[in-house]
């Protein structure tokens, strides 16, 4: 028996297929047609689900679920509240899904699938308690306290990239201002990025690698930009770390974790920015009980969503049974 792991991102939709005992057969990866709303999303993922069904040439029945990363707020009962990356709200996104595929469906926070898919299979594997922060387009947050995922009462309760910590620029995609999101995301580099390169008149790598057209500015310049030793560039960086430490700060003092791991795009920058945000963030725990090595890049990088979504899915069918 297989199982269907989905990953939805602001950017990227990827799906995979997963034997019972969490070995990815194959997986497909493919832009998320946004723009063209809910259901143009939906028929995406359908398409490639079939199509990994057929390649394997497989039926519809070897699959026992899907399970579904979404990146917002969801309840069990398979309801997308609210996805602010994504402008969507109250969306039947497991019934509507199922329909497509005709295949039972359990959703769950992106960031929480990949945390479960850390504790199962990658750098949180024998931990219990364990904290999980995507850095991407936003940032998302998966809790796992005592082996049990956390979400909350209403499906709200890992939504750690809104914890307010200081006053920003612009507000974020949810109407508030100072969430960590537009403080440590992707997004959040680029913004200040660009608003350093408009309002000063400062040499920098990046204004010359794009030729002046601050749209095509992405984190991962920024970053390369740092690395050469461009002085705007690690302004932007430094003020990442800063503030990504502030909120990494906060979870060691409300949670006590055996790990935080980082994972999403920006994580990819690895040993670059986790010494310096250990060191930033020992300025803000109460307890000095040592966090050194407690802070860690996620192992399983663009499969763990994947993974944990369709161990999502296995968890909610033995629970059922």
């Amino acid at each position: 028996m297989y199982y269907m792991g989905v990953d939805l991102g602001g950017t990227a939709i990827k799906v995979g297929l997963i034997t019972e005992d969490g070995k990815l057969i194959r997986n497909f990866e493919t832009r998320t047609p946004v723009d063209k709303g809910f259901e143009a999303v939906l028929q995406a993922i359908s398409g490639m689900i079939t199509e990994l069904i057929e390649i394997e040439d497989m039926d519809r029945s070897d699959i026992k679920a899907i399970g579904a990363g979404v990146p917002g707020a969801c309840r069990e009962d398979g309801l997308l509240y609210s996805a602010v990356n994504l402008g969507w709200g109250n969306v039947e996104f497991a019934k509507k899904l199922k329909e497509l595929s005709n295949i039972d469906v359990y959703i769950e926070n992106d960031a929480t699938v990949a945390a479960l898919g850390e504790v199962e299979f990658g750098a949180a594997k024998g931990k219990k308690n364990v904290v999980m922060l995507t850095l991407g387009t936003g940032v998302g947050g998966g809790i796992v306290i005592n082996n049990k995922i956390f979400s909350g009462s209403n499906g709200m309760g890992s939504e750690l990239g809104h914890m307010i910590i200081g006053e920003n620029f612009y507000d974020c995609n949810c109407g508030n201002n100072g969430c960590l999101e537009t403080f440590a995301s992707a997004t959040a580099i680029i913004k200040y990025t660009q608003k350093l390169l408009v309002g000063e008149e400062r040499r920098s790598l990046i204004r010359d690698k794009v030729e002046g057209n601050y749209e095509k500015i992405d984190a991962e310049l920024v970053f390369d930009c740092a690395k050469l030793g461009d002085e705007l560039a690690k302004e932007s960086i430094k003020r990442f770390i800063k503030y990504l430490s502030i909120g990494i700060g906060n979870i060691f003092n409300i949670f006590d974790p055996d790990t935080v791991l980082l994972g999403g795009g920006v994580s990819k920058a690895g040993n670059y920015i986790v010494e310096p945000i250990i060191r930033e963030t020992y300025k803000h725990i109460t307890f000095d009980y040592g966090i050194s090595d407690r802070i860690a890049v996620a192992k399983l990088g663009n499969d763990a969503g994947i993974l944990g979504s369709a161990m999502y899915a296995k968890m909610r069918v033995a629970q059922e049974n």
